[in-house]
């Protein structure tokens, strides 16, 4: 087991440099179509050709994480991947570069995510024993806000030496790494579902099943996509709803930066805890904790209580997270959690781009005008009347929402219970399959 938990972090250090050497290409690829173009739109364009193989077929990615070998899956999605960023390297060299470029290789990109991510997260039962699981999951949850942290700093430097070229090379070399790795260790496959179905659709439907007879963890799927969906589109207007406030681009900056600190703080404070038993009152207890500040973010007005409400807002996510990735990787066959994670990932990712077509006509049509109004005077006491008060309005909203639905969900006593109710997948197989 010893060996197993070793490469589990192993990988996960690799990984890491292959996440921030793509964080990387994305700052630096920003800066250069941005400075090009003067628009902002072809880099959203960009993140939603990135999401949409996940919105529309990240269900069938988890039959395949589950079908094929998971390690293969692993290597061929980051050799894809870095292929694609040879491309667009290639693309700025010959200097024949075009937007469409950008999105095409988006699309393949988000593709093979879309592959591995479910192949990472079922492949980490197979590599850590339960007792250890909430930690590594911690880690895993604060690699990508790290990298935020890191990534724009090291660009900032390298970029304004070498351009988009030199920071693009070195996530190449960040590939490299992580492809050479994960080829050299082993990664234990589940034993094959002796009832595995002849057909793509037949499997997934065999998810669908599985998820339907325990449903206790579906709806708790569906609540974590709502959660999302009320949390999303509120938190996109940080940018403008911080210079609204304060007038102030180095103030921003300084406050975005505290919302990832507090997402990485909250990961280490969850690797040295290692969370609740049972798991499902951290997570319960981590939402209630996020819609509160989420609530305060939206009633406060000075930098101090912004950037204080901005750490807490997330500090819980490693809690929440960690923990609700334990319990599927305790509670869903080995065989099967590629389909299960898959299906989740793919509602996130459906219920972003809604909030965020919620929000931006919500804001800009109703709450912001109506500032001021004579009906607006029964909510200014709480948020004000000056510009951005809108926006306050719609994440105080928000924050509640998540605060009253989640003592709603944590009131239910199948909640409370769920890991008591279902039962375990077959630790003496999972075993068996580590001893080989």
């Amino acid at each position: 087991m010893k060996h197993h938990l070793r490469t589990f972090y192993i990988i996960t250090i690799t990984q890491v440099l292959s996440i921030i050497g793509s964080a990387m290409t994305n700052v630096a690829i920003g800066i250069r179509v941005f400075n090009d173009t003067g628009d902002s739109t072809p880099l959203l364009l960009a993140s939603f050709f990135y999401a949409l193989p996940l919105m529309i077929g990240g269900s069938f990615a988890g039959v395949f994480a589950d079908r094929w070998n998971r390690r293969l899956i692993l290597i061929l999605t980051d050799v894809g991947q870095a292929i694609g960023t040879g491309l667009l390297l290639f693309s700025f060299l010959s200097g024949n570069f075009q937007l469409w470029h950008l999105y095409a290789v988006s699309v393949v990109s988000g593709a093979l995510g879309m592959l591995q991510r479910p192949a990472m997260e079922a492949s980490v039962t197979m590599l850590v024993p339960d007792s250890q699981r909430d930690r590594a999951n911690a880690i895993r949850q604060i690699t990508g806000p790290a990298a935020g942290v890191v990534a724009p700093v090291i660009t900032g430097f390298i970029y304004a030496i070498t351009g988009v070229v030199g920071v693009m090379l070195i996530d190449l070399a960040t590939f490299v790494v992580a492809v050479t790795v994960v080829a050299l260790v082993e990664i234990p496959q589940p034993e094959a579902d002796s009832a595995q179905a002849a057909s793509v659709l037949a499997d997934l439907r065999t998810g669908f099943q599985f998820l339907w007879k325990r449903r206790i963890l579906f709806i708790l799927m569906l609540y974590a996509a709502f959660i999302n969906f009320l949390l999303f589109g509120p938190m996109t207007l940080s940018t403008p709803y911080i210079i609204t406030l304060t007038g102030s681009e180095k103030t921003l900056g300084i406050l975005l930066g505290l919302l990832n600190a507090g997402i990485v703080t909250g990961g280490v404070v969850m690797m040295i805890w290692g969370g609740t038993r049972p798991r499902i009152h951290g997570i319960m207890l981590g939402l209630l904790f996020r819609g509160a500040w989420l609530a305060v973010y939206g009633l406060v007005r000075t930098p101090p209580m912004l950037g204080l409400a901005l750490f807490f807002i997330f500090f819980s996510s490693a809690l929440v997270d960690a923990s609700f990735m334990s319990i599927l990787q305790l509670k869903v066959p080995p065989h099967m959690q590629g389909r299960i994670f898959a299906l989740l990932f793919q509602l996130m990712y459906i219920a972003n781009p809604l909030s965020l077509l919620l929000t931006g006509p919500l804001v800009d049509n109703v709450l912001e005008p109506a500032v001021g109004s004579h009906g607006w005077q029964v909510v200014a006491p709480l948020v004000g009347s000056q510009p951005g008060s809108g926006m306050g309005l719609l994440m105080l909203v928000a924050g509640l929402l998540i605060l009253i639905s989640t003592a709603l969900v944590y009131a239910w006593p199948k909640t409370r219970r769920v890991e008591r109710d279902l039962p375990d997948h077959s630790a003496v197989e999972t075993a068996a399959v580590l001893e080989k």
